[in-house]
């Protein structure tokens, strides 16, 4: 008996160790936690079982047997095989050393209360009922979206006003008083600034204390309309990786990225931050509760964090402008069951009230009722916006009429495509929460991977866009908290085997996905290209924070080959640079000459004119060694678990259904 006792507390404690760290430290799983805590409770009880000696009738039967045998003397745990430093990695007892017995079940007991407080003390500490801020959402030429909570009667009735920032004196314009809060919208509300000036820098106030900046969107054709950044990212968790030293809402993405912001030359300053979904995590590492006040407390919580307060040389975190778009853990894990489905409706309606309502305009033709519409559109600069959302109105994937967008948002996203933009936008920007390729293979039917027929639809739209309209079409994704560049060639461009080679920069219309702001990383690689109609451009999966930096701006750029003349051409060029943990790792460079007139080239040549090739400009991220086969195998062997699972899933639930 003593024997499989002994097993069972090294197992026992290995697993705790094991699964702690990588809770803590590496994937806040939700099946780590029972794992960790039903693993201690039988370490404890197998330790405390070998400590009192239960099994020792066995022991002395088998020393009676045969006095000398060292293998019975090693399992006693009383010669020199029982070590301090046996103990304490094993976790078995050591009956010549009890302090490191004691030692060793402490560290066990030390981790288990570690992984409680990583779950549950942001929770019990911080409700954040009396949560209070502001913050600006989208920014227009000439009015600014304000956005801000106060759960304090006594602010009440709140005046908001606002004036150029330079000169300092000029005097306060009053917007608005808002008079009543209630729990109804959870004591938030949004005021729209109005009658600003385009490419003014402003501050506002708000009567209970709370003030920020602001720089408004330039005049459309000015001469500073021709440039624009914005930074992108999505998925973010406070504390992690876990510390128990760090304020449990601490958010160090959102650090990292304001300290990296800062350093950046004014040209560069961006305007917004595009958010691609995942602000909160209601179910990670474990869902309390799906009603309308546990999502409300989870975005609570997150502006409640004091990274918001974290200051560059430009201000806090909180006044770069946030304009957000919806994703599967601010509803539920890899959610496909419509906007009328539990717990649909509970997730959307703090959704509405912290986001929502501070996002830019519906587009121009929503195919819907404008207050049943969560996809977004607007112009800034040279670039024009279209914000998918991807969970709202979806169906099951892998089905013959599966919907990632519903109905109403693919009409209105065909006909974004088919408008041609006005005079100096030279860009259309599509976010998607969820990337558009295919090559990532573990999860893929949750992205438009699982949706085929509807993605082949938007990409004929797309390349008949750039060809037709003298524009360039970028996609921006999040949700695998990892970074892949991937380009859709259009099949009319006829690319060589060569350009189409895994690894490439050239042609075709590119998506930059990234993630995550602040979260874990995946440790095993799952995006590798399989075929000629995604072809990979970047892959980078590691760092708990990324985000990318988008710059346009007129330069001289190579022409293409298709160009008459080799010589540089004045070009509107787009720069990504992509930030993990703090530093810029890789840029790559598209651009659209302001000659760019594929109708006309088309009329005199008799062929169409083609975009130039992208190009990567720097890259300081290493070549994967040896260890990229077996993270790769590794992946590949968590998609084919996961698919058996799915299958024996749905199976048990057949024969429920027919029980």
């Amino acid at each position: 008996m003593a024997p499989l006792l002994r097993v069972v507390a090294a197992t026992s404690s290995t697993v705790v160790r094991l699964f702690s760290f990588i809770f803590l430290r590496w994937i806040p799983g939700h099946p780590f936690v029972p794992i960790v805590f039903t693993s201690l409770v039988v370490y404890l009880s197998s330790l405390f079982s070998l400590l009192n000696g239960q099994g020792a009738s066995n022991e002395r039967a088998e020393k009676k047997q045969k006095t000398t045998s060292k293998r019975t003397q090693r399992s006693d745990g009383e010669e020199s095989g029982d070590s301090a430093l046996k103990t304490l990695l094993t976790g078995l007892p050591s009956k010549r050393s009890p302090r490191w017995t004691w030692m060793t079940a402490i560290i066990n007991v030390i981790l288990a209360i570690l992984t409680l407080d990583f779950l549950i003390r942001s929770i019990v500490a911080y409700p954040s009922s009396d949560a209070a801020f502001s913050r600006i959402g989208y920014v227009s030429p000439t009015t600014a979206n304000l956005l801000f909570r106060e759960p304090d009667m006594a602010q009440l009735p709140v005046v908001v006003s606002y004036q150029e920032s330079e000169p300092a004196s000029k005097k306060w314009t009053q917007e608005g008083t808002v008079y009543k809060l209630d729990n109804t919208t959870d004591f938030t509300t949004s005021v729209t600034l109005k009658n600003l000036k385009p490419s003014t820098h402003y501050k506002y106030s708000l009567s209970n204390n709370k003030t920020g900046t602001f720089v408004t969107a330039p005049r459309p054709g000015s001469p500073v309309a021709n440039r624009l950044s914005f930074v992108t990212s999505s998925c973010l968790k406070p504390n992690f990786p876990y510390s128990i030293l760090s304020h449990p809402l601490r958010v160090p993405g959102i650090e990292q990225m304001t300290e990296a912001l800062g350093k950046l030359p004014a040209l560069l300053k961006p305007a917004f931050m595009l958010f691609l979904g995942d602000f909160i995590y209601i179910d990670v590492p474990f869902r309390f509760g799906s009603s309308i006040d546990h999502y409300r407390s989870e975005y609570r919580r997150i502006y409640s964090s004091p990274s918001w307060a974290y200051s560059s040389v430009d201000g806090p975190a909180i006044d770069l402008p946030w304009i957000h778009t919806l994703d599967d853990h601010e509803i539920e894990n890899d959610w496909s069951r419509g906007n009328k489905t539990a717990p649909y409706p509970a997730a959307a309606d703090p959704f509405i009230h912290y986001h929502v309502s501070a996002n830019p305009p519906v587009p121009e033709k929503p195919f819907a009722h404008p207050d049943n519409v969560t996809y977004f559109s607007f112009v800034n600069g040279p670039a024009s916006f279209f914000m998918l959302d991807t969970r709202t109105y979806r169906s099951e994937p892998t089905m013959e009429n599966s919907t990632i967008l519903g109905s109403a948002q693919l009409q209105s996203l065909l006909a974004y495509l088919a408008r041609p933009e006005p005079s100096g936008v030279r860009w259309k920007i599509i976010s998607s929460s969820v990337p558009f390729t295919k090559n990532w293979h573990v999860g893929t039917t949750d992205t438009w991977g699982g949706f085929l027929k509807e993605r082949r639809t938007v990409f004929e739209a797309m390349w008949q866009a750039e060809r037709e309209q003298g524009i360039r079409i970028i996609l921006l994704s999040g949700d695998r908290h990892e970074f892949a560049a991937t380009r859709f060639p259009d099949p009319e461009l006829s690319l060589s085997s060569d350009e189409l080679q895994p690894n490439t920069a050239g042609r075709g219309i590119h998506e930059f996905s990234v993630g995550p702001l602040s979260m874990f990383y995946l440790p095993i690689r799952t995006y590798y290209q399989t075929d000629i109609e995604d072809v990979s451009v970047k892959y980078a999966p590691d760092g708990n924070s990324k985000f990318g930096l988008l710059d346009i701006a007129d330069d001289f750029e190579e022409a293409g080959p298709d160009a008459s003349s080799p010589a540089p051409v004045r070009s509107s060029v787009l720069t990504y640079s992509l930030y993990v943990d703090g530093e810029v790792v890789w840029q790559y460079r598209l651009s659209v000459p302001h000659s760019y007139d594929p109708a006309a080239h088309a009329a005199g040549s008799g062929k169409s004119m083609h975009l130039p090739p992208g190009r990567v400009v720097e890259d300081k991220l290493v070549a994967e060694g040896w260890d990229a086969v077996f993270k790769t195998a590794l992946g590949t062997a968590e998609m084919l678990v996961k698919e058996v699972v799915q299958k024996a899933t749905m199976v048990y639930y057949k024969v429920l259904e027919k029980l």
